[in-house]
């Protein structure tokens, strides 16, 4: 599960991270967030177009067919049927982005006593997250267009966090993702073999002010006793 992250640094900075230089990115209404939820519109990396590029992109999927069935917004797709199954295949196949961050949270307990954790790299270098979408340069978005975070099975102590994590590449790793002339099958193999495993990353205890979701400070990320 990944169900709010941090997304702290300007855009051009993520993309020095992945050795992109000529990408220019303004937006006047930017500020650092430290606790985004799914419904915003995080800064996302892709090769879409005819060059990198850098794009804010709705987090969530809820398409008309989801609507009809009922269905919640989608913010998460399982890397096990992200690539065959029918809700996310084309997306797969055509969609592959990055969602740079700084970390997420997870929460542990039963519901009114659920403690966040925080989950960032070891390096405290940016991650790079997988994610699939519908977003295309240049054309006006549908009703429910956005984007979704892959995630896998959980590893290591990160289990005792959450039984889901999502799946992070390294740099050079994050740009074979985002190249969408590979196959689905190759980026799939990506997806499972060069995700970050649980040595990366560090997690800890913090405040529950990250519980209320319009709430965001540099404060939420530093670890609490206990």
């Amino acid at each position: 599960m990944c169900g709010r992250i941090t997304q702290t640094r300007e855009a051009r900075a993520y993309a020095k991270e992945v050795g992109w230089t000529n990408v220019d990115y303004r937006d006047r209404d930017w500020h650092p967030d430290w606790n985004m939820p799914p419904g915003r519109n995080p800064f996302v990396l892709h090769l879409l177009g005819r060059k990198p590029a850098i794009d804010s992109v709705h987090w969530g999927y809820h398409p008309k067919w989801a609507v009809e069935r009922k269905l919640p917004m989608m913010i998460n797709a399982r890397l096990e049927k992200a690539a065959t199954g029918p809700a996310w295949r084309s997306m797969f196949k055509s969609g592959r982005v990055i969602v740079p961050a700084e970390g997420w949270y997870e929460w542990i307990g039963e519901k009114g006593h659920k403690q966040p954790w925080y989950i960032r790299l070891k390096s405290g270098q940016p991650m790079f997250m997988a994610a699939i979408t519908d977003f295309r340069p240049g054309r006006e978005p549908q009703v429910g267009s956005g984007f979704v975070i892959i995630t896998a099975a959980a590893e290591g102590g990160l289990v005792d966090v959450h039984d889901r994590r999502p799946v992070v590449l390294a740099p050079d790793d994050a740009m074979l993702w985002m190249d969408n002339s590979l196959p689905p099958e190759q980026a799939e193999q990506i997806a499972r073999q060069m995700a970050l495993g649980p040595e990366a990353f560090e997690w800890y205890k913090v405040s529950t002010a990250v519980n209320k979701a319009d709430h965001s400070d540099p404060h939420m990320v530093e670890p609490i006793p206990g």
